[in-house]
C-alpha cells in the first residue's frame, strides 16, 4: 500500500487548552486506520484540521505526496476528504435529499433543480444502507440514528477517497452497525481510505488495519491492530490499567418511587407499564426507533400522552410539561446533549446552575456566592476537567460536556434520573466514571432509568431490563436472567411478545 496522507508535527491551542502537541499521523490507500483516545485527547481536533475547519498552529499536511498549501473546508473537500462529524452537520428544516446534495443539486438544461433525478439518486444511495427513508422527509422528523445514516450517505455521495468517520455507530444498533461495517469494508476494497474514530473498542476488530492512540493531545503509539489487545489499547488511552469497565455495587432497593401504567401515544407507544424503586437502575433497551426515547419524553412531559397514568411515591401526578417533571423531582439527561442538554455558548457555571436559580434567589436577586460554592463542589465531586467555572462549555471535551449536563441535575438533587444514552460518544475511562456516578445516586436513594443502545452496558449495569419493541415493553428480565442473544431476539421481535407481569 502507498501512503495517501501524512500529517507531521501538528499542534493546536485553544484558550486554556493545548489540544494537540506535535502529533503525527499517516494513512495508507485502502486502509482503515482507527484513531482512539479519551475525550479531550485531540482526535476530533486533529480531524477538524484535516478537514480545513481549523488551521494548525504548527505542522504540515501531505496529500498524495504533495504538501497542502490551500486550506479551508472547500479546499479539502475538493482534495477528496469527507468528514462525518460526531456532531451531525445537517439542516433540520431541509429534506434528506436536499441535505445530501446541498450546493450541488442536479440541474436541468433550464438551470432549474432536477428534483426527480435528485430523489431517484438519493433512493439508490439509501438502498445501499437498507433503510426505509423517504428522500422528501424533513431531517427533523427522523431519529438521530437515521440522521447519522444521512450523514454517511452524504459523505459517500461525494465519492471522496479519504473518509473520516467520527463515532459513526454511536446512535446505531444491531443490524445497522453490521451494515455500516459492510459498507466500510466495501469502500476499503475499492481503494477508499478511512480514518475511523470510535470509543467502542470492540468494533475495531471488524474494520481496523492499524490503530493510533492519542492521550492528552499527544501521539502515544501507532501499531497494526493485530498486535494490540483491547486491554493494551485502554492502558495506552488512559495511562493506567483499568481493572473494571463495569463497576459493581451492592445497593439495596427501597420503596417504589415511580410507576407508569398504560402509557400510550398514537404512533409512539402502547400500554407501557413499569416501575422504578429507590436504589434501582432500570435499563431500557431495544432497536433504534423502538420508542425508548419517546417513552421517556412522554413521562417527562416533553410530549403529551393520549392515555395512561403516572404515579410518584404512590400518588398519581399530572406531568404536562418538563417544568412539572422537574418540580416533582425528575431529571432528564437527554440523548442529544449538545442540542437538548446544554447551552454551549454559556459557561460551565451557567449551565450547572440553571436548574436551581429559583431555589437560590431572594426577592429576585441571586445568591451568587452560595450557587458558586455548590457549582465548584459539584465540579470537584464529579471531576469535570475545566480551567475554571467561567470556561465556555463548547470548549470542553465530549465527556466533560456530559458531566456538565449531569452536574445541573445532581445539584437539583432529583428523586428519579432518566439517563438517555449516557455514554454515547464517551471514552472508556469517562464511561466508568459515569457508571460510578449513577451507582452513587442509586446508593443515595434515587431511582435510575438508563436508556442505552449498548447491550453490554445494559446487561452489566441494570438491576432490571425492559425490552422495547414497536412501542411496547415486550419483556422484562432481572439482572442475570438472560444472555445477550436472548435480549437481542426480543429486541428484534423474534420472540413471542407479551407485556411482563
Amino acid at each position: 500500500m502507498s501512503t495517501i496522507l501524512r500529517m507531521t508535527g501538528i499542534s493546536k491551542e485553544f484558550p486554556g487548552v493545548k489540544a494537540l502537541n506535535n502529533v503525527s499521523f499517516d494513512l495508507e490507500k485502502g486502509e482503515v486506520h482507527a484513531l482512539v483516545g479519551e475525550n479531550g485527547a485531540g482526535k476530533s481536533t486533529l480531524m477538524k484540521i484535516l478537514s480545513g475547519l481549523y488551521k494548525a498552529d504548527k505542522g504540515e499536511i501531505e496529500l498524495r505526496g504533495s504538501v497542502v498549501e490551500q486550506f479551508g473546508i472547500k479546499a479539502m473537500l475538493n482534495a477528496g476528504i469527507s468528514v462525518i462529524y460526531q456532531e451531525l452537520n445537517l439542516i433540520n428544516h431541509l429534506s434528506i435529499a436536499e441535505n445530501i446534495f446541498l450546493g450541488r443539486e442536479p440541474r436541468k438544461k433550464s438551470g432549474l433543480i432536477d428534483w426527480k433525478a435528485m430523489y431517484d439518486h438519493v433512493e439508490e444511495l439509501l438502498a445501499t444502507f437498507k433503510v426505509n427513508l423517504n428522500p422528501k422527509s424533513k431531517v427533523y422528523t427522523i431519529s438521530p440514528a437515521f440522521q447519522q445514516v444521512v450523514e454517511i450517505v452524504k459523505a459517500l455521495s461525494l465519492q471522496s477517497d479519504i473518509l473520516v468517520m467520527d463515532e459513526p455507530t454511536a446512535p446505531l444498533t444491531g443490524n445497522e452497525v453490521d451494515k455500516l461495517f459492510e459498507i466500510i469494508n466495501n469502500l476499503k476494497s475499492k481503494g477508499v481510505s478511512i480514518i475511523y474514530i470510535s470509543h467502542r473498542l470492540e468494533e475495531l476488530k471488524h474494520v481496523a488495519d492499524r490503530v493510533t492512540i492519542l492521550r492528552d493531545g499527544q501521539g502515544i503509539t501507532t501499531k497494526p491492530y493485530s498486535e494490540l489487545t483491547t486491554d493494551e489499547i485502554i492502558r495506552h488511552m488512559v495511562g493506567r490499567q483499568l481493572t473494571e469497565q463495569y463497576p459493581q455495587a451492592d445497593t439495596k432497593t427501597g420503596d417504589e418511587i415511580l410507576r407508569v401504567e398504560g402509557l400510550s401515544k398514537s404512533g409512539i407507544c402502547s400500554d407501557v407499564n413499569f416501575s422504578v424503586k429507590s436504589g434501582e437502575i432500570v435499563g431500557f433497551t431495544g432497536l433504534v426507533g423502538a420508542g425508548r426515547t419517546e417513552i421517556m419524553e412522554l413521562i417527562y412531559g416533553h410530549k403529551k400522552k393520549d392515555s395512561g397514568k403516572i404515579f410518584f411515591r404512590g400518588n398519581e401526578v399530572s406531568i404536562r410539561s418538563p417544568r412539572d417533571a422537574v418540580q416533582i423531582g425528575i431529571g432528564l439527561i437527554p440523548e442529544e446533549r449538545k442540542k437538548q442538554g446544554l447551552v454551549l455558548g454559556l459557561s460551565v457555571f451557567d449551565n450547572s446552575a440553571i436548574t436551581v436559580l429559583e431555589r437560590y434567589s431572594r426577592f429576585g436577586v441571586l445568591q451568587r456566592k452560595l450557587i458558586t460554592e455548590k457549582v465548584k463542589k459539584m465540579i470537584k465531586d464529579i471531576a469535570i476537567k475545566t480551567p475554571s467555572t467561567k470556561q465556555q462549555t463548547q470548549n470542553l471535551s465530549g465527556g466533560n460536556q456530559q458531566k456538565v449536563v449531569l452536574s445541573k441535575w445532581f445539584i437539583r438533587d432529583c428523586d428519579v434520573y432518566i439517563f438517555d444514552e449516557p455514554t454515547r460518544g464517551i471514552d472508556v475511562g469517562a464511561k466508568v466514571e459515569i457508571y460510578k456516578l449513577m451507582q452513587s445516586l442509586a446508593a443515595q436513594g434515587a431511582g435510575i432509568i438508563m436508556v442505552s443502545s449498548e447491550l453490554i452496558e445494559i446487561m452489566n449495569m441494570s438491576d432490571r431490563i425492559e425490552i422495547v419493541y414497536g412501542g411496547r415493553i415486550v419483556k422484562e428480565f432481572a439482572k442475570g436472567e438472560a444472555d445477550e442473544e436472548e435480549v437481542m431476539e426480543y429486541s428484534l421481535g423474534l420472540r413471542e411478545k407479551g407485556v411482563p407481569a
